[in-house]
């Protein structure tokens, strides 16, 4: 009968293979419980929006092909460098007892790939973008409308401690120009939840700025208006009106204003006044006008003398209080007279005390920034690497 013979080093071979298969196993395991105790933290803060996150730095996440090597070298690769001593036999140190320690020898490599993961996508800096924060806010749609005629060039003295002094150019009496881009400023500051556009005219209407909530770009623009920036040799005020109006035909608010602050009598322009009242009728907008000057003569500079002091003459400007009382009563509003800065602010302000407000919703997207749940559980996941590096775990020599 023929026997078959057995290499002696075939069956230990087998069983490493077999030990080392299911250490594989094992480690898989266990990394992506780490893994999973990792993200927790993550996950509970923001929840399902990590699906929808986008990455400002997602080069960062080829840094991820790092995880398998640091996951390999500090487990089984780590093997092939710890010290050796030639022995006969190792079949007696194989029978005994290892400890709990021994068996936890691969959990600072898991830990330590597990960190990697964490802190790569950390460095990739996951941005969310969808959790909006929408707010009712108290408010209502107005239009700023002024007029640049060179009207606006009178005289209109008001005390120097009832304006500040960027207000009036040095050495020069304030004029109807300088006294309402005050009054539309201080106006604008005060405003909380009130979207504001503005409308100039002269000769044509022209928008500087559709209702917004940006306060600070309305104030920039305001204060760089001058008379030289539009034609302003003649005064169309049903062509401001009706551009105004225009701007609020899409309004969501309930209540909608146009203020319109004027020195002079329509004499210009495609549309006529009562025309443009009546489609601020239509869009349900009240027009308020404020009428600046009674007619009288004023000051108006007129170049400057020998020794370089501005020179004034008196001139006198039409006004039409009728057209601006016809406006404001068709479209339901108030007319004012403002003869000086005081009234014309207070005049701008009783404005708002004849409006209701109304509700509408201010929605601003938010660009969250998420790193920090994710470098968090990366520093937590190196120091557990340390510690169990350092106490845990039994070392040689």
């Amino acid at each position: 009968m023929k026997k078959t013979s057995i290499s002696p080093s075939s069956t230990p071979k087998k069983q490493q293979g077999r030990r080392t298969a299911i250490r594989v196993l094992i480690l898989l395991a266990l990394l992506i419980a780490v893994m999973a105790l990792a993200f927790a933290y993550p996950l509970a803060m923001r929840g399902w929006n990590w699906l929808h996150v986008t990455w400002r730095h997602p080069w960062a996440l080829l840094l991820l092909l790092l995880a398998p090597i640091v996951l390999w070298r500090g487990t089984l690769g780590e093997d092939n460098r710890l010290p050796r001593m030639r022995m006969g036999t190792l079949h007696p140190f194989l029978q005994g007892p290892q400890g709990w320690r021994a068996r936890l020898k691969d959990l600072p490599g898991i830990f330590r790939a597990a960190a990697i993961t964490m802190l790569v996508m950390a460095l990739a800096q996951p941005i969310s973008m969808m959790r909006p924060e929408s707010t009712d806010e108290l408010g209502i749609d107005i239009v700023l409308v002024l007029d640049l005629s060179g009207s606006m060039r009178a005289v209109m003295d008001a005390p120097a401690s009832e304006l500040p002094r960027r207000a009036v150019p040095k050495g020069l009496r304030p004029t109807r120009l300088d006294i309402a881009k005050y009054v539309m400023q201080d106006f604008i500051s005060l405003r909380k939840t009130d979207r504001i556009g503005v409308v100039v005219f002269g000769k044509s209407a022209y928008v500087l700025s559709p209702p917004t909530l940006d306060y600070q770009l309305l104030d920039t623009l305001v204060g760089k208006m001058t008379l030289d920036l539009i034609d302003g040799t003649a005064t169309a005020i049903g062509d401001a009106l009706g551009v105004a109006v225009a701007r609020l035909r899409r309004s969501d608010a309930r209540s909608k204003a146009v203020v319109l602050l004027t020195d002079g009598d329509s004499n210009a322009g495609a549309i006529a006044p009562q025309y443009a009242a009546h489609l601020a009728t239509v869009v349900g907008c009240r027009v308020y006008t404020i009428q600046i000057g009674n007619g009288d003569d004023v000051d108006v500079q007129d170049g400057v003398d020998l020794f370089g002091h501005p020179r004034y003459v008196q001139r006198r400007f039409p006004v039409n209080p009728e057209l601006l009382h016809e406006i404001a009563k068709t479209t339901g509003g108030e007319a004012y007279v403002a003869t000086d800065a005081k009234a014309l602010r207070e005049s701008m302000h009783d404005v708002l005390d004849n409006l209701e407000k109304t509700r509408f919703e201010a929605s601003q997207a938010t660009y969250e920034d998420l790193f920090v749940l994710l470098l968090l559980p990366g520093v937590w996941l190196v120091a557990l690497d340390a510690l169990s590096r350092a106490w845990m775990l039994r070392r040689f020599p």
